[in-house]
């Protein structure tokens, strides 16, 4: 941008002639000073831009390696979840299978025992009904006897909380006028 102003210095006035003012008469005119100094400018800025180029490359293939670094520690850490998630997993699995054969122990021990309960005590029905069915056939008017007092108690007591609990209905004492 420096080389457009100084080349065009009197184009840029609007008079088309070079102004001889000494800020002008400073810098140099002629084409041989202009193109050195504009090479030079051009192999410093194209070495600044190859320094650059490469610094930035150079930091690319840090950032590579460090990317690489973390996706292995990464990778080894789910690894490491992996494992110790299996081993829960498998611990659970074992604690249920015991807790499982634990109960159906239990359950078989409580069946078994119940089984053997309800044997004994239908075996002991059985003897028992046995022995009042030979008492009521050996005896059977004291069988009789027995019942038919049976009978008239429940049917006194019957009568007895019929008096005491309630008095007559209302539609007895209608027919009895």
């Amino acid at each position: 941008m420096a080389d457009n102003d100084s080349s065009s210095g009197g184009a840029a006035n609007g008079t088309g002639t070079s102004s001889s003012s000494p800020a002008s008469e400073a810098r140099p005119r002629n084409a041989a000073s202009r193109s050195s100094g504009a090479s030079r400018s051009g192999a410093a800025s194209r070495g600044n831009a190859r320094a650059s180029e490469a610094a930035m490359k150079k930091q690319i293939a840090e950032l590579k390696r460090e990317v690489n670094r973390l996706n292995r520690a990464l990778s080894e850490q789910a690894e490491e979840a992996s494992d110790s998630a299996q081993g829960w997993y498998q611990s659970a699995a074992d604690r249920a299978s015991n807790l499982y054969s634990g109960a159906a122990d239990r359950a078989s021990n409580l069946y078994s025992g119940a089984s053997g309960r309800a044997s004994r005590a239908a075996s002991q029905l059985r003897s028992q009904a046995q022995s009042v069915s030979e008492t009521v056939q050996q005896n059977p008017g004291t069988f009789s006897t027995a019942m038919l007092i049976g009978g008239l108690v429940g049917l006194l007591a019957g009568m007895a909380i019929s008096r005491t609990s309630e008095p007559e209905p209302d539609w007895l004492h209608r027919w009895r006028r």
